[in-house]
């Protein structure tokens, strides 16, 4: 019987690691495209094997992938994600100093994005950094969810949600 245990746990273990691999290709495959634009095929079979690359390889590989590691390699492989994702999650409550520091960093991408059109052609810098300026300003509005921590994401949630009720606490 361990024999059997042995060898199961061997064909478990060559499944998985060829299973995450293929997962790895098919995920990391739009990287590709750079290369595809830049050579020398028509442009018919460029866009064609981009938008191939962009959304039909990952989603196949991924099938592939979770039919070669099974029901049990894709629960550990799952496991394991979401193991990761609630070690780096934001804290549920923060202090004053850090909320603050939060709402700033959403704020302002928010106020920059709406008053931009009417305001930055004063700004002669504007125009010429204006992509720089909105993927800072994504990138802070993203971070801000991190910053402002679990509770704000349940405010945030509630904006969306018909029912909700705002409960307040002073502190």
């Amino acid at each position: 019987m361990n024999d059997e245990s042995a060898n199961a746990r061997s064909q478990t273990g060559w499944r998985l690691r060829l299973g995450l691999t293929v997962l790895i290709i098919g995920l990391a495959s739009p990287l590709l495209i750079p290369v595809i634009a830049a050579s020398g095929l028509p442009v018919g079979w460029k866009t064609a094997i981009s938008g191939a690359l962009a959304i039909g390889i990952p989603e196949v590989f991924s099938i592939i992938a979770i039919a070669i590691m099974g029901k049990d390699g894709f629960d550990a492989i799952k496991s394991r994600f979401y193991r990761v994702l609630k070690k780096h999650a934001p804290a549920d409550r923060v202090g004053k100093t850090r909320h603050r520091v939060g709402l700033v960093m959403f704020v302002l991408p928010l106020l920059i994005g709406w008053l931009g059109p009417y305001l930055f052609h004063f700004v002669s810098a504007y125009e010429a950094h204006r992509l720089s300026i909105s993927i800072i300003g994504d990138v802070l509005l993203v971070a801000s969810f991190f910053v402002l921590g679990g509770d704000f994401w349940d405010k945030f949630r509630a904006l969306f949600v018909q029912d909700a009720i705002v409960q307040m606490r002073h502190s």
